[in-house]
This record gives structure tokens, sequence and C-alpha cells, in this order.
């Protein structure tokens, strides 16, 4: 059984953020976690995960966008998002070395780490994973939010849920095709964007989270 997560504290230019590192026996990856932009590190769907991940061979490092570690509830601007995430991958590469590094996160955190990437490649990160890409606002369908993934060149992971009102599976799927190889793209029947699946939808017992942790288990084996 995976062990808990180990507090960390990760440095800033100005400040620092809380971060729990959970590490998985003989990992075969490790994946950089950032949180969505309503609920933290500690959220019980980003717990579950990364405990799912832990089973499944891949170690996480989570941490706090600024924002959240002073109570706020409004965002970081991006520039503030990216230096985070830049940090957190830093410290992620020096905690668990040889490990092959990974990024991404829920929502907010994923479009943050896309964007940081298109900027400036992320040292030593093979590549991203997107739990439920933000395409759009919920009743705003469009595709700009996507336009920096053409800037993006490491393999990525889309993780889609078909009820997602902040992805509309009719927007998503092209989007990723047009992509090409490098991106992949997995359906999460019924799913909404906080992979919840209701009770109609859902014949027989479904643990979402472990069907999130499975794809990135296999898609990081494989990605390079």
């Amino acid at each position: 059984m995976p062990e808990s997560a180990q507090p960390l504290r990760i440095a800033l230019e100005n400040d620092g953020v809380a971060a729990l590192l959970q590490e998985a026996d003989a990992a075969h990856a490790a994946l950089v976690l950032a949180h969505g932009a309503g609920a933290g590190m500690e959220h019980p769907f980003m717990a579950s995960l990364a405990h799912a991940l832990a089973a499944k061979g891949v170690s996480t490092l989570r941490f706090q966008f600024p924002y959240m570690e002073h109570g706020s509830k409004r965002p970081d601007t991006p520039a503030v998002a990216h230096a985070a995430i830049r940090a957190a991958v830093a410290e992620a590469a020096r905690t668990l070395p040889g490990v092959p590094l990974f990024a991404g996160g829920k929502s907010f955190g994923g479009r943050m780490t896309s964007q940081a990437q298109a900027k400036e490649p992320l040292e030593g990160v093979r590549g991203l994973v997107f739990v439920g890409f933000p395409l759009h606002p919920a009743k705003k369908p469009g595709v700009e939010r996507a336009a920096h993934l053409a800037q993006v060149r490491v393999p990525m992971l889309f993780l889609q849920g078909t009820r997602d009102a902040l992805a509309e599976w009719d927007l998503i799927e092209p989007t990723v095709m047009a992509l090409g190889g490098r991106a992949t793209l997995e359906r999460i029947e019924a799913a909404d964007h906080a992979f919840a699946v209701r009770a109609k939808d859902a014949p027989r017992p479904r643990n979402v989270v472990d069907e999130l942790a499975e794809a990135i288990a296999r898609w990081t084996r494989t990605a390079r």
C-alpha cells in the first residue's frame, strides 16, 4: 500500500508554498500535479488521485498555487502560476532523481502547466497530463484557450469526461486530434468536469479515479 504523502515546502522568489510528495514503490514515473482553480492540493479528488497513482507506480508532487496558499479565491496571474509550476518541477526533479518526470494537473492547473511549457519548456519534463482540460467557460463554447497547445512539443495526455461543461466533446475531440501524434485523448464516459458520474449513467459501480490513474500510468510508461 502506498505510504502517506510527505509534506514539503517549495521556495518561490518572494515566498513559498506547501507541497505534498506521494512516492510510489519502484516508481516508473513522477507527475507534478497542479490543482484546479476552486480547490487546493488537499481536495479529496486530488488526494484520491495521488493515492491511486502511487498504487500504479506513479509518484506525485502536489503543490499549492500562491493564491490558494494565502486563502484567496482569485487565481494567480499566469506569470505567478507559471513560476510556481517551474519551482514545483525543479523540486520534483531534485526529490525524485532519475525518475521520468511529467507535469500537468486538474483543470486550471493543467492549463497553466501547458502555458508554461509553451512559453519555455519545463526542464526535464517528458510530457503533460491534463485531468479535464478547461477548453472554454461553461455555456461559452470556444477553442481559443487551446491555441497555445500548438507550441507544446512534448507528448500530451487529455483525460476528458463526455459531460464536461468546460470542454464540450464535439470541440475537445477535434482540438486534440488537430495536435497530431503527440496528443492522446482518453474518453471518460458520462463523467462531468469533476469526473462525477450520475447514477442513471452508471448501471454498475465505477471507480472513475482508478480509471484516470490507470490511463495515466499506462500512458507514462510509453510517452517519450
